[in-house]
């Protein structure tokens, strides 16, 4: 019997390519439309995520956007009230944020003395919610507060609806400041002529809402940047849901050292679902 002629160097080398070159390619396909790690780089939902945590986010659960379109797969789930979900920076999509949904669209929202009401109904607390600020009484509007001149501020907001995909809305001065960024967000001009409202250059007194929009909070209510700032979230950027964490370091503990190395991580957080 013959026997099988040995492989080359060069036939080695070529396997070893190609399979490396197929696991490259299905660790693509995962990051890009199942699952992605993602950082906390701030301190907005302490104490339920901590600055120097490391995440899995679930990007399927919603339908994975494919890249450079605005085309999505097909989502096994929707938004819910209190899912902690991951998506690009409205005002900037080079970021990406993190915070609870606390309203989805629809759904009428108001604060009265920093509680949460959704449909006339108190929201519970999530277990690690803190507040680290002095309230704001009721009356005492804040200017960097959406949308501009409304009256509210951080502690007593609303109430407002949240846009909802197929909404016809009313357009006059008065709620103006409410919907001129969403109708730029969804790829119109807006303007005021006069006591008129202009939108693509000519007058319009209703607009309807284009799609779905998200209200969303940090947990650590009195130092988070989130929709009580800059408006509502697109659905358009939706991200995914946060899974677990499987990696955490303290990021104010100096690496310079072996030991400060070693004792910086925690690990406690290690494998810890994110709810």
């Amino acid at each position: 019997m013959g026997k099988g002629k040995k492989k080359t160097g060069k036939q080695h080398s070529k396997e070893w390519f190609e399979a490396l070159l197929i696991a490259l390619v299905f660790a693509t396909i995962i990051r890009m439309f199942i699952v992605e790690s993602y950082r906390i780089p701030t301190s907005s939902m302490e104490k339920t995520l901590l600055a120097g945590d490391f995440l899995f986010v679930n990007k399927y659960v919603y339908g994975a956007k494919v890249p450079f379109t605005d085309f999505r797969l097909p989502r096994i789930d929707t938004v819910d009230r209190g899912d902690i979900i991951v998506f690009k920076f409205p005002q900037d999509r080079s970021l990406n944020y993190i915070k609870r949904c606390v309203a989805v669209s629809g759904d009428i929202l108001e604060i009265k003395d920093r509680v949460i009401f959704v449909n006339g109904k108190k929201a519970a607390l999530p277990p690690h919610t803190q507040f680290l600020g002095d309230m704001l009484p009721d009356g005492y509007p804040d200017q960097l507060v959406f949308p501009k001149y409304s009256g509210f501020n951080k502690d007593n907001y609303g109430p407002i609806r949240i846009p909802k995909k197929g909404d016809v809305v009313k357009l006059d001065q008065e709620n103006y400041h409410f919907y001129a960024d969403l109708i730029q967000e969804e790829g119109h001009s807006i303007g005021i002529t006069g006591e008129r409202i202009l939108v693509d250059g000519k007058p319009a007194e209703t607009y309807v809402v284009e799609q779905n929009y998200f209200f969303v909070m940090g947990d650590n209510r009195d130092n988070s940047l989130d929709s009580r700032f800059w408006g509502f979230l697109p659905e358009r950027d939706l991200i995914g849901q946060a899974l677990m964490v499987y990696w955490s370091w303290n990021p104010d503990i100096s690496l310079l050292e072996p030991v400060e190395k070693l004792s910086s991580i925690r690990w406690q957080r290690t494998g810890l679902m994110v709810h």
